[in-house]
């Protein structure tokens, strides 16, 4: 497990934040197809905090794409980098999620966030932040649709509807189980959205939340237990 500061110059307040945002934002690639769905490795990212002691844990863990077996994982803890401020959530975590995944073994090809990218009332979320940052193809997948409007998609799994801030489109409500809730996809950096779709369908071939987000959910959740215990 690996110890992370708040790196030095670290945003320390809204206006700083949204700053930096601005910034990267003007970064995003929309336009190059990602890997296709179902090949390389595909890499869950998830945070864990403990709010008593300003602390979060982060873990990255590698699948198979085409198997969806574990090829590797890491974690990481360190200090809540920002206040909680909506829009700004990412702040709070990357660089304990970035600790995570330099820690890993192998290239963690596509991440997928449990969380937002363009689908964020600034268009910035956090996988469009962590794709920027690193370069890598991101995606974000949800489990509600924040403050945007969608209608319901039909019932089949794979049926999809738009999701809405206006009349433009963020990203998609995507149905991954016959019948049963959607999930919220969104483009984070170099991932077309209808490749972001697909490759949410291929990592949830039994429940509605991707393989990703379980896999490293309970990894993240492990790693803050252990770090306290004794």
């Amino acid at each position: 497990m690996t110890t992370v500061r708040i790196p030095e110059g670290w945003p320390a307040t809204e206006e700083q934040a949204r700053a930096v945002q601005d910034e990267l934002r003007a970064r995003v690639i929309l336009d190059e197809p990602g890997p296709p769905p179902g090949t390389g490795h595909v890499t869950g990212v998830d945070v864990a905090y403990d709010d008593e002691r300003d602390v979060v844990a982060a873990a990255a863990v590698v699948l198979d794409a085409s198997s969806l077996a574990v090829v590797a994982e890491a974690t990481a803890v360190g200090r809540v980098s920002f206040p909680y401020v909506p829009g700004l959530l990412a702040f709070r975590e990357i660089p304990t999620v970035l600790a995570a995944l330099d820690a890993l073994p192998c290239p963690p090809g596509l991440v997928v966030c449990d969380g937002y990218g363009l689908a964020h009332p600034r268009r910035f979320g956090l996988a469009s932040h962590l794709g920027v940052l690193t370069g890598l193809p991101t995606i974000g997948i949800a489990k509600n649709p924040f403050t945007f409007a969608h209608d319901e998609p039909d019932t089949p799994r794979g049926s999809t509807s738009a999701l809405l801030a206006g009349s433009e489109e963020v990203g998609r409500a995507l149905r991954t189980r016959d019948g049963v809730k959607p999930v919220f996809v969104s483009v984070g950096h170099r991932v077309t959205l209808a490749d972001a779709c697909a490759h949410t369908l291929a990592l949830t071939p039994e429940y509605r939340l991707p393989e990703t987000t379980r896999r490293a959910d309970a990894l993240c959740r492990k790693a803050l237990r252990q770090t306290y215990s004794g």
